[in-house]
């Protein structure tokens, strides 16, 4: 199950204490004690995989490296390593603390969750001319130390929606490199796949029932990931009993979620278009074209209608078409 809201407790290392040291050579026995290291920082860094938050499933507390301990022979103390903790692409990482939120959007984008402590001075930085043999030092000071919720929202240009069982997760699997989990049955996708048609990122949403909207089965879960989409393809199997009752029951459900789910840019297929005569399926175009729906045939088995999802996809890639 793909994990896509998490919280996790972030301490950051402690700074190294200075040292107390002396010169033991005689006539030169001035101070000696090194500066403690800094103690390492954690760091949110976004990355590619949209299972990243998995890692941290079994990981609700992470503590960095302190930093060493100063010594004699004006040796600091080694600096703790920073450590990089990998989230997805379009998660908002929130700060339950202080109410801080702030979105990684894209791979690459880095953002400081805890900042190392600084490392203790020796006694060599406490030496004047009134006081040539200091025993004076510091303790480093404490790391930071924050708790956060990790909410991931997924980001693509088109996401698949439907009833469970329309054919989105077959669709994905044609028209890009996924492998999305496929059978004849209801929820058979139990977590969002990403696909890539070119530089389109196509999200193949979870299949939604009534009340989704409302928390039943996985519904809430699901629709948030919907948000983030540009386009919509939403998909009717044709084996439905009422076309025009499926499609209302999914936009009944994303505008109850959200209201600004409704107003992105929608294309409709009717899906498994080949297990209907064509009588059979002119009947069901007609009734959603009667109640406003312009519905396209669709067919992972039939080249020329796949064919026309492909030629939509490169529209919208080319930006002739939203």
């Amino acid at each position: 199950m793909l994990v896509d809201e998490i919280t996790v407790r972030l301490e950051a290392g402690h700074g190294g204490r200075g040292a107390v040291a002396f010169q033991k050579v005689r006539l030169m026995q001035g101070p000696t004690g090194g500066d403690g290291g800094r103690g390492a920082s954690i760091y949110f860094e976004g990355v590619s995989d949209i299972a990243a938050l998995g890692a941290f499933s079994h990981r609700k507390v992470i503590r960095a490296e302190s930093g060493g301990n100063g010594r004699g022979q004006f040796i600091d103390g080694s600096a703790g390593e920073d450590m990089i903790l990998k989230v997805p692409a379009g998660t908002t990482v929130v700060n339950l603390a202080s109410g801080f939120r702030k979105e990684i959007v894209k791979a690459g984008d880095r953002l400081l969750a805890a900042g190392g402590g600084k490392g203790g001075r020796g006694n060599y930085k406490f030496r004047s001319s009134t006081n040539t043999t200091p025993k004076d030092f510091e303790e480093g000071t404490p790391g930071d130390v924050a708790e956060y919720r990790l909410e991931l929202r997924l980001i693509a240009d088109v996401g698949l929606v439907g009833l469970p069982n329309a054919g989105k997760s077959s669709l994905l699997n044609e028209l890009t490199a996924a492998k999305s989990r496929v059978a004849n049955y209801a929820f058979t996708t139990l977590e969002p796949h990403l696909g890539a048609y070119y530089e389109l990122i196509i999200a193949d949403i979870p299949g939604l029932i009534e009340g989704a909207s409302s928390g039943k089965g996985l519904g809430v879960k699901f629709l948030k990931h919907v948000e983030r989409t540009r386009t919509l393809f939403h998909l009717i199997s044709a084996e439905s009993d009422d076309p025009v009752v499926d499609y209302n029951i999914v936009r009944k459900e994303l505008e109850k979620y959200s209201p600004e789910l409704v107003q992105k840019n929608e294309h409709v297929f009717l899906t498994k278009s080949d297990m209907l005569t064509p009588e059979e399926l002119n009947e069901k175009l007609a009734a959603l074209k009667k109640a406003g729906i312009d519905a396209t045939p669709l067919s992972i088995l039939e080249p020329e209608s796949l064919e026309r999802a492909r030629a939509l996809l490169n529209a919208i890639k080319d930006g002739s078409l939203r």
